[in-house]
């Protein structure tokens, strides 16, 4: 997968700076990088002002007396405040704090008078207790005065996970080489505000030796195996997609269906109770419905291997009939897509579910449903790899930081999903793009982390008012945008 989108653990970043050390680049002179991109990017965003730095006892601090140290030098009027005594630093932070010639004040809401910016120097992403004393106080009041400048990530947020032990929001945040899973992943995005990733001198190829398996969802990791259209191609071989159409409630499965066929399925079809077909005809134009009275009947239906990817859930139901028809469609070993009622109905024994898959398989659950079938504890990454790895399928943990997972431990992290998904149906909509590309034979993961990408762009593009029939219509432009109009 594409190096550029590799989010890296706390633990993979210091192998990467370890790495970089012993390929030639000094500690001191990726340290005196990372701090000189800081005061850039700084200077890129404001003029000269009052600026108080704040700086930990770690290399996170020797970052702020870099910063320091170049803001003062562009003419910036600088106070610099350290947690602990200066003699007590070590390493690369010890050198570096000797080439800062201004005063060291201690760590007290002092240093913040008359500031017009804050730069978080206090902790990196490795902090791992909350935080407390002096260093919560000064944040606490830094966060009520002037906008704050995050070194690495903001103080309190948890590289790995997002998790917040106490962080305050940061206007920006400057991270080095790679973005890490806790500057995607809530609450932590969320306190990060703008992210900028700087190089410092790490080489590329130490992600060779690193290896990481989580990424930020982009098109750069999937454009090349979306499907297009070709040539000497018909509606067979673009797929021919199933959807089990629930009664009474009939939105959800018809809007899956029109994701269906917008993102490429050659054919979709929705299977429906017989009482429920005058609803889906009426409603329904260029997608089929197909009234289904008895199990044999439905049974019969799977037997066509011209059908070539499965969904059910969306409207279908909690109930033993929606059981049996996942197990059935499950049972085929083609492609299925299991969303909403349809993993609810495995809540007393999700077990069975587990042992069903046979074939590719995408689950979409929220949190919610993901509780009823898998262990909840942890943070929403380590949750979601667990579950994938357990039952052998892709799991797409919704959220407006979806994560995305494979059985073999790679994941994926959602960015681009705005507030205006939080809408009635989006969940349905995104089933059916699911669906629509692996009916095309897409490979699963890449095929869910391509639909979690393009729902979250076809909302961008819609703005505000944004409801759920409106996406499907709108991936064609987002489609046309990624890869030209053909």
């Amino acid at each position: 997968m594409s190096s550029d989108q590799a989010l890296l653990t706390v633990s993979q970043m210091n192998a990467a700076d370890r790495l970089a050390i012993a390929l030639g680049t000094p500690g001191v002179v990726l340290m005196e990088n990372a701090g000189a991109s800081v005061a850039r990017e700084i200077t890129r965003r404001w003029s000269p002002r009052a600026v108080a730095v704040l700086c930990g006892p770690g290399n996170n601090g020797g970052d702020g007396f870099v910063v320091a140290r170049h803001l003062a030098a562009a003419g910036w009027q600088v106070r610099l405040a350290l947690l602990g005594a200066r003699d007590a630093l070590k390493g690369d932070a010890a050198y570096h704090a000797q080439l800062w010639t201004g005063s060291v004040e201690p760590l007290t809401c002092d240093v913040l008078e008359g500031a017009a910016l804050v730069v978080d120097a206090l902790f990196g992403s490795g902090l791992t207790r909350a935080l407390e004393g002096a260093v919560a106080e000064v944040l606490a009041a830094a966060a009520t005065r002037a906008p704050v400048v995050a070194v690495d990530v903001p103080s309190g947020v948890m590289g790995d996970s997002g998790v917040t032990l106490g962080a305050v929001p940061a206007a920006l945040t400057v991270t080095f080489f790679r973005k890490k899973p806790g500057h995607l992943l809530l609450p932590g995005r969320t306190l990060c505000g703008e992210v900028v990733v700087t190089e410092i001198g790490t080489p590329d190829a130490v992600l060779d030796q690193i290896a990481p398996q989580t990424f930020e969802n982009d098109p750069a990791l999937w454009l090349d195996v979306l499907p297009r259209p070709e040539q000497a191609g018909h509606k067979y071989t673009r797929g021919h997609a199933l959807i089990w159409g629930g009664y009474p409630m009939t939105g959800a499965a018809r809007m899956a269906a029109r994701a269906a066929a917008r993102i490429g399925a050659g054919l979709t079809t929705i299977a429906v109770p017989q009482e429920a077909l005058p609803i889906y005809a009426a409603a329904l134009t260029s997608i089929m419905a197909q009234p289904v009275a008895t199990t044999q009947e439905f049974t019969d239906l799977l037997a066509d291997t011209r059908l070539s990817g499965f969904l059910i859930g969306p409207g279908a139901g909690v109930n033993a009939a929606t059981k049996a028809r996942a197990l059935a469609m499950l049972g085929t070993g083609r492609a299925v897509v299991l969303d909403a009622d349809a993993l609810s109905v495995f809540q007393d024994d999700p077990a069975q579910l587990e042992h069903a898959i046979k074939g590719a398989c995408v689950m979409t659950p929220h949190d919610g449903e993901f509780a009823r079938l898998f262990d909840a504890s942890g943070d929403k990454l380590a949750r979601a790899r667990k579950a994938a790895r357990r039952c052998g399928a892709v799991v797409v943990l919704k959220g407006a930081d979806t994560v995305i997972a494979a059985p073999d431990g790679r994941a994926i992290i959602n960015s681009n999903a705005p507030a205006t998904l939080a809408t009635a149906g989006a969940g349905d909509v995104l089933s059916g793009i699911v669906l629509g590309l692996l009916t095309q034979g897409t490979d699963p993961f890449l095929a869910a982390a391509a639909a979690v990408w393009l729902h979250g762009a076809a909302a961008q593009s819609f703005g505000v008012g944004l409801i759920a029939e409106d996406l499907p219509d709108l991936l064609p432009g987002v489609l046309r945008q990624i890869h030209g109009p053909g």
